[in-house]
């Protein structure tokens, strides 16, 4: 069983422990963060204050990040970690580095139709297709430095089991109801097809192209049986209509009780203006959705065990992931009740993150389970194995990123994959271009010639340049950070301009504004570029000079100390190599790591699973980082000779790039 060293330290909440964990957090960098009295109100820094200040944070409440669980028909690209990867990470790092108690979960979402198809395709079981394709999904996360307690997968034996046991309460407390539906199966296969692959005309505003469960035209949920002409997306055949039986969630019977969260959500303001508009306008249009479907790929329906052609609605599974994972991290952690800090504690905040394409089920689907669950809709209910669980604090939707203006397309060539782009450029590139130019509001683009340009005028040229040069100076003139003599108007200036930056870059990013918070981060870079510009210490090189050299230099190695901080969140492997060129041991940003894991419930299993030993997981241990505050750097502190942070790109891989899928035509066919 895995130890989660990150899990078992830090959940038991015992001031001794919390004590224990600010103490490692300041041994890290001690060497080079204590000691020296600061200007512009800087008070001298003491361990003690830290970690009492971390403590009383800590004490605040806790924080769940709930991260969209990436489909495994096949790798993610770059739009897939823009909406749901890189913002909770940096959202994550944050909120453990200010003190609050984070468990970031998520997993490959490995069921439903599309598995089907895709493993056809490839000529292996669906089971085969989910493994490799987790495995491949596990190894690009970490590698972009998504820094999750546990990132795992739906085709667990603790995840089957936990949403069986979430549809009995569900059921059983009157929220699901039997009923005979038509299902559309493909006629050439006989086998289901997925709502989102039909399509046809949208009964309501007249729209082409309205899929089967949703018109993005008008927002509205519909079923197959609602379109005009409908069609196949995958082949363009008619579908066929067969009556089955099938569990319907009573949405009209949770409605009220939706209705009333989402206006205490409205009334918070911390919801974007899109996604809580949104998420009322569906409720208008409510009615009772199916969460079975005529597929043997998926989880058992409980009573139904004995027709081994019906399972649970791949969506109604996959968002039951983030409660069925934070079990299986408590599991793992061994405090088996630990997750219900996060889940039962009224004072805990959650959030989730994805792409818009998805607020239907984190705004409406999975919040109208826990409801039901909690007996809170018009029928009540006691039946809570699970307690009274939290509703979303915050949706956090992302729009979509296109890439050179076209969509997304896996099938058509129009895609750059996590794996591809990671093997020829460096992560925190790819993770600043997303933070800075994502799609956090409103869809974005991504083009070769504009990251080429971010990565060599912003990380090169500035910051990457700012780090260089002051360590290069450090190391040529003293050898080690100097002490300071008096500090002047304009190094004072600078390091309370800096210092307030914390506060102004972390509200930011808190309320989830990460392109601004990155900008204003990048803009005190620009500050300290231009200082060095004023002041010259390339210039002091006399003996009465020295002083002042001393003294600039020193300004300048607290200034990079505290920006490298506040990057961190977004740039965690240049944070640690910007730390080991000022003298650290790399340990600013803790990253992410792979076990294999054996299989806590294989009894829960049916017969595809048998054989199969242990399964890759992400986890870490995240103590490391230090507090979201300044840290008085260490004279004395040895400084060697710098290499580049960042590598600056050719721009003749522009063309490069875009050769690869020249002539490419997007389709409308999966988008994935």
């Amino acid at each position: 069983m895995c130890t989660f060293k990150a899990a078992g330290r830090r959940r038991q909440n015992s001031g001794a422990d919390k004590n224990a964990a600010q103490a490692k957090r300041k041994a890290a960098g001690r060497r080079r963060r204590q000691g020296q009295r600061l200007p512009g109100g800087a008070s001298k820094i003491s361990v003690r204050a830290n970690q009492a200040k971390a403590s009383k944070l800590g004490a605040m409440t806790h924080i769940l990040s709930a991260v969209a669980w990436p489909y495994a028909n096949g790798p993610r690209h770059i739009g897939h970690v823009a909406g749901f990867g890189v913002p909770s990470d940096v959202f994550s790092r944050y909120m453990r580095m200010a003190g609050y108690d984070v468990l970031m979960v998520s997993g490959t979402d490995e069921h439903g139709t599309p598995i089907l198809v895709a493993a056809d395709e490839a000529g292996v079981s669906a089971r085969e297709l989910a493994d490799e394709n987790n495995r491949l999904i596990v190894e690009d996360l970490v590698a972009l430095g998504l820094s999750y307690d546990l990132f795992t997968r739906t085709t667990t034996g603790n995840h089957y089991r936990v949403v069986r046991e979430m549809f009995e309460a569900v059921r059983d407390n009157g929220y699901m109801i039997e009923r005979t539906t038509r299902s559309a199966i493909s006629p050439s296969t006989g086998r289901t097809l997925p709502d989102r692959y039909i399509e046809g005309t949208c009964p309501i505003c007249g729209a082409d192209g309205a899929r089967g469960d949703q018109c993005d035209n008008c927002g509205n949920q519909l079923d197959p049986t609602d379109l005009i002409n409908p069609r196949s997306r995958i082949n363009g055949e008619t579908p066929k209509f067969i009556e089955s039986n099938h569990w319907f969630l009573d949405l009209p019977a949770l409605a009220d009780a939706l209705g009333e969260w989402l206006d205490e959500r409205e009334a918070s303001g911390t919801w974007r203006p899109n996604v809580i508009k949104f998420s009322q306008n569906i409720l208008k249009e409510i009615r009772p959705r199916a969460m079975s479907r005529d597929i043997d790929w998926g989880i058992p329906i409980p009573g139904w065990d004995d027709q081994p052609g019906k399972r649970l609605y791949v969506w109604f599974d996959a968002v039951i992931g983030y409660l069925s994972a934070s079990i299986e991290w408590a599991r793992r952690s061994g405090d088996p009740e630990a997750w219900r800090q996060w889940w039962n504690n009224p004072d805990a905040l959650t959030y989730y993150f994805m792409g818009k394409d998805n607020i239907v089920f984190h705004s409406q689907i999975w919040p109208a389970e826990m409801l039901a669950q909690n007996g809170k809709g018009s029928r009540g209910g006691d039946h809570n194995p699970f307690g009274q669980l939290n509703l979303p604090t915050e949706v956090v939707s992302s729009e979509f990123l296109t890439m050179e203006g076209k969509k997304f397309s896996s099938s058509h060539g129009i895609v750059i994959y996590v794996r591809d782009v990671l093997s020829r450029y460096q992560a925190d590139a790819l993770r600043y271009f997303i933070s800075i130019a994502g799609p956090e509001t409103a869809d974005a683009d991504f083009t070769w010639a504009e990251f080429v340009r971010r990565t060599n005028s912003e990380l090169v040229a500035a910051w990457g340049n700012l780090v260089n040069r002051t360590a290069s100076m450090i190391h040529k003139r003293f050898g080690q950070i100097p002490e300071p003599g008096e500090f002047t108007f304009e190094d004072r200036s600078l390091l309370s301009e800096v210092e307030r930056g914390f506060k102004t870059v972390g509200d930011l990013i808190m309320h989830h504004r990460q392109k601004a918070a990155l900008s204003e981060a990048m803009r005190l870079v620009g500050e300290a570029n231009r200082y060095i510009a004023e002041t010259e210490p390339f210039k002091l090189k006399s003996e009465d000079q020295q002083e002042r050299l001393r003294t600039i230099l020193f300004v300048l190695a607290q200034v990079v100390a505290d920006l490298n901080l506040m990057l961190s969140p977004f740039l965690p492997h240049a944070a640690n190599d910007v730390d080991r060129v000022m003298g650290g041991d790399g340990q600013i940003a803790p990253m992410p790591v792979i076990e294999e894991v054996t299989e806590l419930d294989p009894q829960v299993l049916p017969a595809d699973f048998a054989g199969r030993k242990s399964y890759p997981i992400i986890t870490g241990d995240y103590t490391t980082a230090p507090t979201w505050e300044r840290h008085a750097v260490t004279p004395g502190t040895p400084v060697g000779k710098p290499t580049p942070v960042f590598v600056k790109l050719d721009e003749a891989i522009i063309e490069q790039e875009l050769a690869r899928y020249a002539g490419q035509v997007p389709d409308d066919v999966t988008g994935a």
